[in-house]
């Protein structure tokens, strides 16, 4: 590690040679599979863009020029280009982030890490240059995958419409997103790796036709005045020069020479050009490179040897998921999947294998995957669009006025909710419990375990005329938890160790069943009697809950969502509206962007644990109860 340990800031690269550089870009490949495989994190996509980010940081002025990323998981290398070479606890609490932080350096500029959004930042930075009669470079670098998203054309359009407005369009084609890159994109980028190119070509038929009597030089004319036409046929970056954009490359994404050269020109010509670099995800680990799902996309903790994962954790609640998603498409035809370029991630990748001509995956358009499933619903199909809960909030609209309002049998399964921790504020699941609570006629269900996820996708697809929402939480799944009763359709975890009126009705959404749970025993440690009910189905509120809540003192909420707008503020307005006037308290995430951390630490640190919730509980009946003894010591009035 000899000249990565040298390496404090991009200009330290100036000084070093081409040799020295390749064996920088070795260091650094060697550097990251030995880091990552102790933390885990995003591999693959960093060890293809090594020569790519080198190139970038000799040609361009960090900070001064603002190099973005889209997506901000390949940015490993940045940052260890960038002075921040302590990989021990990426994405750990007080650690590196895995994904570009303005905390940790002048040299991040966009932390959202939801794709296809850098060019949409790039136009309006690049608008402000020109405004401020700046001269600084603005260079957005754009995985192939993120191009399937439609925000990243709708951008690109209005690049376009400024002819000598500067600004670097680099296409990171590894032809893969976490899978390989499908649809009409990537087979336009796959023609262009595979196209001898239209100069070539146009340079060979003159030297054939000029050399044919008569009719040769006349017919070479016609050809040369018919460029663009054969430019397309031939050579379809056309595409792009039709949008006004300068496109340059394909350029091998691991020739420094070649990309530093390529990029000088893009940096002196006066408008937005188009660099078009070819990499490989994973280059330079074997493992990687023979894992064809996704070429270790991201990984826990690996043996850096082999590859393989130092532990297995239990069953998880995607492919509990997954597994029932496989029964559900042998026993109903017209069960569909959708996934938006994340077949595995979510779990899909089982019944791909059973059912391919029954599986869509749309790439990076959550807007377009949520309009579709629309399309396949009224066309007599039911499908199921799996999606991390993160990313369903940018299709808020399609779910509404698309879906909902058409009354179609769309089922959304949410995966990641609420607090994910380790990827830090942009993948949290903790607001579509929140948005989704405003959408007419759409049910959403939280289920407490594997059980409960298998029979509430079950009862999702039984719906027909509205949207249904099933939403569960990373990583293993716990043991069952069992009911001990029925109140209309909830079900009882626990009853009151009381005869008369009980102190507190807990409502469990999800998979935070165990802790209220444990909650109730820690009220119970100190003399107060609870119960404690699981919804199952969050929206709409159980017409049962109203006078079941009546029948106690106090009210308490725990939810794995965000506070604001919640299942909480639900509860609390189908009480007013049942006329209950009982206090109520809601326990959630509040409304700020979490850091990155574990779970657990981060749910510590909002106080979402039990000892915390049930101290405040305990404090809340207590004022109840001094507020009664001091009323019955006063004394009666005439």
């Amino acid at each position: 590690m000899d000249l990565l340990t040298r390496i404090k800031g991009p200009r330290d690269l100036d000084r070093l040679s081409l040799g020295e550089l390749d064996r920088l870009a070795e260091e650094i490949r060697t550097f990251l599979v030995d880091a990552v495989s102790k933390t885990g994190g995003h591999l693959g996509p960093n060890l293809g863009v090594v020569e790519l980010t080198i190139a970038l940081h000799r040609v361009f002025e960090s900070p001064r020029d603002k190099v973005l990323w889209d997506t901000g998981h390949q940015a490993y290398v940045h940052k260890l280009l960038t002075g921040r070479q302590d990989f021990s606890r990426l994405k750990s609490k007080g650690g590196l982030s895995g994904y570009p932080s303005r905390a940790e350096s002048d040299h991040d500029v966009i932390e959202n890490s939801h794709a296809s959004g850098v060019l949409g930042w790039a136009d309006g930075m690049a608008k402000a240059n020109e405004v401020l009669k700046k001269d600084d470079h603005v260079v957005a670098v754009i995985g192939d995958g993120a191009l399937t998203g439609g925000m990243a054309w709708e951008a690109l359009n209005n690049i376009a419409a400024a002819k000598d407005r500067p600004l670097v369009i680099v296409v990171n084609d590894n032809e893969r997103s976490y899978a390989p890159t499908i649809g009409g994109l990537a087979n336009h980028l796959a023609t262009l790796r595979t196209t001898d190119g239209y100069e070539r070509f146009l340079a060979r038929g003159k030297d054939l036709l000029e050399r044919t009597p008569v009719v040769g030089r006349p017919l070479y004319d016609t050809l040369h005045g018919a460029k663009k036409g054969l430019k397309d046929f031939i050579a379809p970056q056309g595409m792009f020069e039709d949008l006004g954009l300068k496109y340059v490359g394909p350029i091998d994404g691991h020739d420094i020479e070649a990309l530093e050269s390529a990029l000088q020109r893009a940096k002196r010509f006066g408008g937005p050009v188009i660099v078009h670099c070819l990499t490989e995800k994973g280059r330079g680990y074997t493992p990687a490179l023979e894992d064809e799902a996704d070429r270790f996309h991201a990984v826990g903790k690996i043996h850096p040897d082999t590859g393989l994962p130092i532990s297995t954790s239990g069953l998880d609640w995607t492919s509990v998921f997954g597994e029932e998603m496989v029964k559900l498409g042998e026993e109903r035809e017209d069960i569909v999947a959708i996934t938006a370029a994340m077949l595995q991630p979510v779990g899909l990748g089982k019944f791909e294998a059973a059912f391919p001509d029954r599986i869509y995956d749309v790439g990076i358009a959550e807007q377009h995957g949520a309009v579709s499933a629309a399309g396949l619903a009224t066309g007599g199909l039911h499908p199921v669009f799996a999606v991390y809960a993160t990313f369903l909030n940018r299709a808020f609209d399609q779910v509404l006025m698309d879906v909902a309002l058409h009354k179609c049998g769309v089922t959304f399964v949410l995966d990641r909710a609420g607090i994910t921790g380790t990827d830090g504020a942009s993948h949290n699941g903790m607001w579509d419990m929140s948005i989704l609570q405003c959408v007419p006629g759409l049910r959403i269900a939280a289920p407490r375990d594997a059980d409960q996820v298998r029979a509430q996708l079950r009862e999702a697809v039984a719906v027909d005329d509205a949207p249904t929402v099933v939403r569960f939480s990373k990583g293993a799944v716990g043991p069952a938890v069992k009911a001990v009763g029925r109140a209309g359709g909830m079900d009882v975890l626990r009853e009151p160790k009381t005869d008369g009126r009980p102190d507190v009705l807990i409502v469990s959404v999800g998979a935070l069943a165990p802790m209220c749970l444990e909650i109730a025993d820690l009220l119970d440690a100190q003399g107060i009697s609870s119960t404690v009910v699981d919804p199952r189905w969050v929206k709409p509120v159980d017409e049962a809950l109203a006078p079941l809540a009546e029948r106690h003192r106090v009210v308490v909420t725990v939810e794995d969502n965000s506070r604001a707008g919640g299942v909480g503020s639900a509860v609390a307005q189908a009480l007013r509206d049942a006329g209950v006037d009982v206090p109520l308290r809601d326990f959630g995430i509040p409304p700020v962007f979490l850091d990155h951390a574990s779970r657990g630490e981060v749910m510590a640190e909002i106080g979402l644990t039990a000892p915390d919730i049930a101290r405040q509980v305990t404090g809340l009946v207590a004022k109840l109860d001094g507020r009664f003894e001091s009323r019955a010591a006063e004394p009666a009035r005439d």
